[in-house]
């Protein structure tokens, strides 16, 4: 077994970097290390090899340890369930639903097998989709389990009744302000981004154009970047990247770059979502509200950008 306190650093080590310097093992048997259930961190299983090591804190890798047992998605995850909604603590790297038919491995997918192992009743319905996360990007996601509670949420998303709060790291200096524009396919070079601020607009936006409204406030300054609120009254792809000011959010990608190679250009966002999951208008109970989690990966880049 290998024991070692990670030291400080420019940048902030993953597990799986970790791993790999300290054993001399290939990328793969470093990231399996992890995910086995080999490799622990202050004393605890640590199964994401892409998350990050704070400096001091103390890691442990058995090679020869057991391997731990587990399901695609951890019974932690389901943060709430009753037989009309399950919400659902989504991690990086895992897409919310099938882009195409047949496409398998999504979170939805996990889910229902998580379901299906706790003993919960009628998994035969597929899980109604009524929003999304970004694939790198993780929170608290919302599904609806009988076709009653699908509508209602529906109705709530559409009539921008739910509240909707990311977390991001944004470089620069950010300032509070509403922002209100209408997307497009194609802002004038190719990407997706706001009608008129790329180049001056010559009319009006076009009729396939999507308001987007983001309030956008800051909750600490960092080093070169600042952490940052953005509530959502509109849901549009890629909305949050495009309205934070200068670039986008700290790790985040931009369509069509290719696939980041290094952690580090990962996300570095989180969700809440807060909705009314009473559909039945019979039941006296309240509506649930999501506990925010905080993020491994978000936090430990705050702590090394805190000035």
């Amino acid at each position: 077994m290998i024991i070692v306190a990670a030291a400080p650093a420019v940048t902030v080590p993953t597990i799986a970097a970790l791993v790999r310097e300290q054993t001399g093992v290939s990328w793969s048997r470093a990231r399996r290390l992890c995910t086995e259930g080999r490799v622990t961190v202050d004393g605890q299983r640590c199964l994401d090899p892409a998350a990050r090591v704070l400096p001091g804190a103390m890691v442990a890798i058995d090679q020869e340890g057991p391997k731990l047992r587990t399901l695609p998605l951890a019974e932690s995850a389901i943060v709430y369930r009753d037989r009309d909604v399950v919400v659902v603590d989504k991690p990086a790297g895992v897409l919310s639903a099938a882009d195409e038919p047949g496409e398998q491995g999504t979170l939805a997918d996990y889910t229902r097998t998580s379901l299906r192992r706790m003993g919960e009743p009628g998994l035969d319905a597929p899980l109604g989709i009524v929003h999304r996360l970004d694939k790198e990007t993780s929170g608290l996601m919302i599904f609806a389990r009988t076709s009653l509670a699908k509508r209602s949420l529906a109705a709530q998303f559409r009539e921008h009744t739910t509240e909707r709060v990311y977390h991001a790291i944004a470089h620069g200096a950010v300032t509070a302000r509403r922002v209100d524009t209408y997307l497009v396919l194609n802002r004038g070079d190719g990407l997706r981004g706001s009608h008129g601020h790329f180049r001056r607009a010559s009319g009006a936006a076009p009729a396939e154009a999507r308001q987007a409204i983001t309030h956008i406030a800051p909750i600490a300054a960092l080093a070169g970047a600042t952490l940052v609120e953005c509530r959502l009254e509109t849901g549009r792809q890629h909305q949050i990247r495009i309205h934070l000011p200068v670039r986008p959010s700290a790790g985040r990608r931009t369509r069509p770059h290719p696939r980041p190679r290094r952690p580090e250009d990962r996300c570095a966002g989180r969700c809440s979502t807060r909705a009314d999951t009473r559909p039945r208008a019979s039941e006296n109970r309240r509506g649930h509200v999501v506990p925010e989690r905080a993020a491994r990966g978000l936090q430990a880049m705050v702590e090394l950008l805190r000035p």
